[in-house]
């Protein structure tokens, strides 16, 4: 037997990941890692007709999912309802404080819950987390954590929070499938990016080069993607205009004539004569869009995210041809990355690092938790150093390893298990000891991991003495095998 299986590893070794291995590492990368039961379900359909359905998310259900948004009233409301329903009762306070800080803090919290500023941002906080924890629609919900990061805006500035619901909603979600073009040209339109990077208010004669600096080296061409500070400030004169309507406007998107520079400017040595209007800022999204540059970068980062750090040249270059060559087909570009070898190569099956939104949405789910309030959730990520739509620089949150592999971090994901194995944690409950009909060390691995952890891990565990079940989970979750995806 000994000898049957040490041929078995040598073939898999030579042949690449065993079905099951295939089916977990699926789960893993194009998910937030699998609930009990997962990869047997996905064994049973076929690895690839499983992610068939999942790069076709529209044609899942997600009846359980749709039910729990609808507790999260916030949800369904338009920029200007929101901004007139939670931002205007802070404007008249401010009025009647007329500077005087404490009364200002007094008058606040005489507020109904229902009606504070805080109520959007626990229901865009909350609905990310339910979605990635129950939905069945597994790779959309990876799609959305990437495009939400790629064109991040920090919920921290100003009058950010109440913008952000309808820019996840119906900006960045109905496109993440769609085309490259589209998705740009509409966060470029976005209230919210409007604001974030300050294009709102840049105007003739009063320039604001943020957007047109980010959508360049972070959005479109990437840091060396060949264009100059010349290029930026000119690209900033196209963008003058784009603006922002006033509520009783709308609260929309709306180009301002008045404030557009009209004159001649050149980009990435593209002319634009004078006297044209919104159509020179559509013209070169359409060009940034489908630029070689473009191409690349949007396939690094697609490959980083799905496949390693630092993902081959190679790879990157096929899935850069993919997508130019499908006119920025989002689906078709991810499509080309998971059919890749290097994809499903076993050097990188549980090479990545899970960044803290993916450990702490992975631990709920392999513990099949019940989350009945997602808010104690999202205050474990501010502590382990990921909170959602927290991230202040237009970078977003960094997908390499380096950025969460820290001392502290590591310690604040144990304890993060070690609450939520121990079922202690707020609004979530979690029964581990029904994962197992058998608890040992061993068994628990497999239940939580999908695999066994090494012997390292297991006599770390060990010299603990002897434990709960939920202990022993808790540090198993809190292991170098979980933390890796």
């Amino acid at each position: 037997m000994q000898k049957l299986i040490a041929l078995m590893l040598a073939f898999v070794a030579l042949t690449g990941m065993s079905e099951r291995q295939r089916a977990l590492h699926a789960l893993n990368r194009l998910g937030f890692g699998p609930r009990p039961g997962d990869v047997d379900k996905v064994l049973a359909i076929g690895v690839d007709a499983w992610i068939a359905q999942q790069l076709n998310p529209e044609r899942i259900p997600d009846t359980v999912v749709t039910e729990r948004l609808k507790s999260y009233p916030t949800l369904q409301m338009s920029d200007r309802d929101i901004v007139q329903k939670y931002y205007a009762p802070i404007v008249q306070l401010r009025r009647e404080a007329k500077g005087d800080q404490e009364m200002l803090k007094e008058l606040r919290e005489k507020i109904p819950y229902d009606q504070r500023a805080q109520r959007v941002v626990e229901d865009l906080v909350s609905q990310r987390i339910v979605r990635a924890v129950d939905s069945d629609r597994q790779l959309n919900e990876v799609m959305v954590d990437f495009w939400m990061n790629h064109f991040n805006v920090f919920l921290g500035k100003g009058l950010e929070r109440f913008l952000l619901t309808s820019y996840e909603r119906d900006v960045v979600r109905p496109r993440v499938w769609g085309k490259f073009e589209d998705l740009l040209m509409a966060t470029a339109k976005s209230p919210a990016m409007l604001f974030y990077l300050d294009n709102a208010r840049s105007m003739n004669g009063k320039l604001n080069e943020n957007y047109a600096r980010e959508i360049m080296e972070l959005h479109t061409l990437g840091v060396d993607g060949g264009y100059t500070q010349k290029d930026v400030t000119e690209l900033a004169r196209v963008l003058t205009g784009w603006s922002i309507a006033m509520p009783r406007e709308g609260g929309g998107f709306i180009f301002r004539p008045r404030m557009h520079d009209s004159g001649a400017k050149t980009v990435l040595g593209v002319r634009f004569p004078s006297g044209g209007g919104i159509g020179e800022g559509e013209r070169i999204i359409h060009i940034l869009a489908h630029h070689p540059a473009t191409a690349h970068h949007i396939a690094y980062e697609l490959c980083q995210r799905l496949v390693s750090d630092d993902p081959p040249k190679a790879l990157v270059d096929r899935v850069a041809k993919t997508f130019l060559a499908s006119d920025g087909d989002l689906r078709k570009s991810v499509k080309a990355v998971i059919d890749s070898p290097e994809f499903w190569d076993p050097g990188v099956y549980r090479a990545k690092v899970k960044s803290p939104f993916e450990y702490v949405v992975s631990a709920v789910r392999a513990v099949d938790a019940h989350v009945d309030d997602p808010r104690p959730i999202a205050r474990a990520l501010q502590q382990i150093g990921e909170p959602l739509y927290g991230a202040q620089p237009p970078t977003g949150y960094s997908d390499k390893a380096e950025a969460w592999v820290n001392t502290g971090a590591l310690m604040s994901r144990l304890n993060f298990a070690l609450a939520l194995a121990g079922n202690t944690m707020p609004g979530v409950r979690s029964d581990v000891a029904a994962l197992v009909t058998e608890p040992s060390v061993d068994n628990l691995a497999v239940a939580l991991t999908g695999g066994n952890i090494t012997e390292e891990t297991r006599r770390t565990i060990e010299s603990k003495g002897e434990q709960q079940v939920r202990a022993i989970a808790g540090l198993i979750l809190g292991s170098p095998e979980f933390q890796r995806q």
